[in-house]
């Protein structure tokens, strides 16, 4: 069914009115995402915020307004909220080399050459997206290429997990680094005692310390074109996972330009300057688009890089667990110093190792339930005995299932059959609190969050990969699914008072789509589209 909508001007008897409002929507499909999930055919909307959800009659009779959408039968759902993302780093991987879904080295350089092309000169050139897994033998390159193409201009090419990335000597000798240095939670990869490019989780800071520092034109670029493409999917709210003081300087004062009107909910990275900064040291920070309560912690690296930190040796290197990115006893120190205030310890931790230790952790500081929603990013892999922390806690597992169906061509090669079981369990995660919320971790994954719904209901991926699902015992319902790509990703972020359904008092955050999601056939999700976004009662899409 093809839908149309209707913009018009509303004239109604003024004795027949009850109350004058911004914008009416009615003879929709409105799924609030309240407590029963509850069903609506129309809202008003006042000064961005819903101000009466009811059925068509009801808000027609009661409500008169100059802007009137008739959406003729289309589906409404709550604005989808991203619960782990990196908006700012999407933003600057859209001015980078897009080496997303390169089926080999040769064709990786190809793309850098033709870059270096468009934008000549002595500049750092910088990409992502490289997956060694989706090259033919699956090992990792060498700069060799890039030293021979550019000898005298620096190159950083960051892994699709953002956990490793592969430079050129040029940019080695601008940072200083030697054979054989080393550093904590990273590593200088060597081949025949010479350096490879490679850099594994902490050691690519040594590098891109020494990439230029961006202008404010530069965060403007990035951000609104992170932000055209996130409405266009229907995404309201993003968690960035990540930021420096400085980047949310940026991002404040973009909002308040009115140039950036996502509505953000950051985490400042776990560094020094964080806690001597503004947004910490007076309790937080918090505007209409912006909140700034959380601290990212790192935990361990990624699967694909074998920098996620395990309890066993990985099955395909013998000897080698991983490791951690800080010692235990500094997991400890950020638990400690962060109890007594109102930020939220989120740390990323994959391997079964990373999250134990950060399990146990949280859990002598929390000692039982709690509101505090500490949170674990990833928790991809964790042992079976290790689950009940979460429940036990109240932690908040927060998860992106397109890893999962992404992971899956060669998770059983890191961490073998066995192990692979008790990976990416989502249900089983999800049962621990009742709830749940989800992300897409872009741009490690897509931004498309159709492709969160199929991979976590269907456990598929965009290719309808496998016909039966991926460890199907773990999907979730798509009510479940719904839930936490809105209000169950608000609560994670400490928002669900503001956003995540379609509520009276909250924010008019709504996306009006073509099919419905609780309906359509499995093999039609990805092709589900977003007809119409809203914020604040605004379309911006």
């Amino acid at each position: 069914m093809r839908h149309v909508f209707a913009i018009a001007i509303a004239f109604f008897c003024t004795s027949c009115i009850n109350q004058r409002v911004d914008l009416i929507v009615h003879h929709a499909q409105i799924y609030t995402v309240n407590s029963e999930f509850g069903k609506a055919e129309a809202m008003a909307i006042q000064d961005g915020k819903i101000v009466a959800v009811g059925s068509n009659d009801e808000i027609l009779k009661e409500y008169q307004s100059d802007s009137v959408v008739n959406a003729n039968d289309a589906i409404i759902y709550p604005g989808f909220i991203d619960a782990h993302a990196h908006f700012l780093g999407y933003g600057q991987s859209l001015y980078a080399v897009d080496l997303m879904f390169v089926p080999s080295w040769t064709e990786a350089i190809e793309r850098v050459k033709a870059f270096a092309a468009k934008h000549p000169g002595k500049g750092w050139i910088k990409g992502r997206g490289w997956d060694q897994n989706r090259f033919p033998g699956k090992e990792f390159p060498t700069n060799a290429e890039l030293n021979s193409l550019f000898p005298d201009r620096p190159v950083i090419l960051e892994r699709v997990d953002g956990h490793a990335s592969i430079v050129n000597d040029y940019a080695l000798a601008l940072a200083g680094v030697k054979a054989g240095q080393t550093i904590e939670g990273g590593l200088f990869t060597l081949q025949n005692g010479k350096l490879t490019g490679l850099l594994i989780d902490n050691a690519v800071g040594v590098v891109e310390k020494k990439v230029p520092e961006a202008t404010k034109e530069d965060y403007k670029s990035w951000l609104t074109a992170a932000q055209e493409n996130c409405f266009a999917t229907g995404l309201t709210t993003i968690t960035d996972c990540g930021l420096s003081p400085e980047d949310v300087d940026y991002v404040d004062a973009l909002q308040k330009s009115n140039d950036l009107k996502m509505r953000l909910y950051v985490m400042l990275s776990d560094k020094p300057s964080t806690y001597t900064s503004k947004y910490f040291t007076s309790g937080g920070y918090v505007t209409d688009k912006l909140s700034v309560k959380g601290i990212k912690v790192y935990g361990d690296g990624a699967l694909g890089s074998r920098g996620a930190c395990l309890l066993q040796p990985y099955a395909d290197k013998a000897g080698w667990p991983g490791f951690l990115l800080s010692s235990p006893a500094h997991f400890d120190s950020v638990a400690a110093s962060l109890i007594n205030t109102d930020f939220q310890m989120c740390t990323h931790a994959i391997g079964d190792s990373a999250n134990r230790t950060i399990l146990k952790v949280y859990a002598k500081y929390l000692k039982g339930k709690n509101d505090k929603r500490w949170r674990i990013e990833h928790a991809q892999i964790v042992d079976p005995a290790d689950l009940h922390y979460f429940g036990d806690n109240s932690i908040v597992p927060s998860v992106q299932p397109t890893h999962a169906t992404s992971d899956m061509y060669w998770a059983g090669t890191r961490l073998g059959e066995q192990r692979l079981k008790t990976g990416y369990a989502f249900k089983q995660l999800l049962e621990q609190n009742n709830w749940m919320p989800l992300g897409t971790d872009f741009p490690v994954e897509e931004i498309n969050p159709f492709k969160t719904f199929l991979a976590a209901v269907a456990r598929q991926d965009s290719k309808g990969f496998p016909a039966g699902g991926f460890q199907m015992e773990n999907a979730l319902t798509r009510e479940q699914t719904i839930r936490g790509m809105t209000i169950w990703a608000a609560k994670a972020n400490r928002m669900e008072k503001q956003v995540g359904s379609i509520e009276i008092g909250k924010k008019a955050d709504f996306i009006i789509l073509d099919k419905d999601l609780m309906k359509v056939p499995t093999d039609s999700i990805l092709q589900v589209k977003v007809l119409k976004t809203y914020l604040n009662g605004e379309r911006v899409f």
